[in-house]
């Protein structure tokens, strides 16, 4: 057993999954069938990323806000599915443009197959998630994940354009947190409501529940790229500093640091690289940054739970809320 399977096994994530077993692999058997490619590099490097230990939450949202309002449908788990793909071919995308080479503690795809391979892989992937959302036959889940993969695109250039800025204002940020990451977990509950057929005001509850859960998560995630166990998150501590983004503990110790220490931080984010790093950790520390953060965090996973709250109670909004709560408590 793997330390990441060793750690999901342990965690409130096994608790999730345990309730939507059955459509957990009903998924994965539409995954694993609609990967199928005669070319066989697009086989390899998609079945590469697909089966790399993510923690699968977006399509376990879909399933999840499905189950809300009575049985999950085939149409769910096609649906899941799709989200998943688009997750996967970000991925692809995401590490070659920040020439990462490691993710989820094994080389990215990027690292072993290299990056033209994974560009067209992804879009492979990308373009096999649309014929599988045709095939659902439904105008308004085409019209939200069409809406979604396009605002996740802009969040990427967003992204881009914020690299070595030390001067990205918190808001900017949050910017590209909602385009980029929280956009498709608020398009995954907003499919399970679709499809189950629920009433306007519940599927925009559902997406709010969404997007604030991929907004706490995304937020964790930056508290971990500054003192999270290597092992448990794996990636290298600092890859974010590294790359030269400027990140919400960052931004904060800037503000509330010495001038001293704000300019460290200054200078590591528009330098990039880790020879400021254990500098740039005890001004971190120092300045209470993360804990700030993950308060910004627990806010979030307090508006998703709001957002839900008026739902029957289930096993599926129990999951929920136990995800909204691991969502900032989780150290991986």
């Amino acid at each position: 057993m793997t330390q990441s399977n060793t750690l999901i096994n342990s965690s409130p994530l096994n608790t999730i999954q345990s309730c939507i077993a059955a459509d957990i692999q009903a998924v994965n058997t539409v995954i694993t069938h609609s990967l199928h490619s005669e070319v066989s590099l697009v086989n390899q490097v998609a079945h590469y990323i697909v089966n790399s230990g993510g923690k699968r939450l977006r399509p376990i949202l879909v399933l999840l806000s499905g189950g809300l309002f009575g049985a999950v449908k085939p149409e769910h788990h096609q649906l899941a599915a799709v989200v998943e793909f688009i997750h996967t071919a970000t991925l692809l995308h995401d590490d070659v443009v920040d020439e990462s080479s490691k993710r989820r503690g094994q080389n990215t795809a990027n690292a072993i197959f290299g990056n033209a391979a994974s560009v067209l892989v992804g879009d492979f992937v990308y373009s096999r998630a649309f014929q599988m959302m045709v095939a659902v036959q439904n105008m308004r889940v085409m019209e939200v994940l069409s809406n979604a993969t396009n605002i996740i695109a802009e969040g990427e250039v967003l992204q881009l354009l914020n690299i070595h800025n030390a001067d990205v204002t918190d808001e900017a940020y949050l910017q590209v947190i909602h385009y980029k990451t929280a956009k498709l977990f608020e398009a995954a509950t907003r499919l399970g409501a679709i499809i189950s057929k629920a009433s306007p005001n519940d599927e925009e509850a559902l997406s709010q529940y969404g997007m604030h859960i991929g907004t706490a998560f995304q937020l964790i995630d930056d508290v971990l790229d500054l003192s999270g166990n290597t092992l448990e998150i794996g990636k290298n501590l600092g890859d974010d500093l590294s790359e030269g983004k400027p990140t919400l503990p960052l931004l904060y110790a800037m503000r509330n640091g010495t001038a001293a220490e704000a300019e460290i931080i200054k200078r590591a984010i528009v330098d990039g690289g880790l020879e400021d790093l254990a500098s740039v950790l005890s001004a971190v520390e120092r300045t209470g940054a993360l804990d700030h953060v993950r308060k910004v965090a627990g806010k979030e996973s307090e508006l998703a739970c709001a957002a839900i709250a008026h739902f029957s109670d289930s096993p599926y909004k129990q999951a929920m809320l136990t995800l909204a709560e691991f969502s900032v408590t989780r150290n991986y």
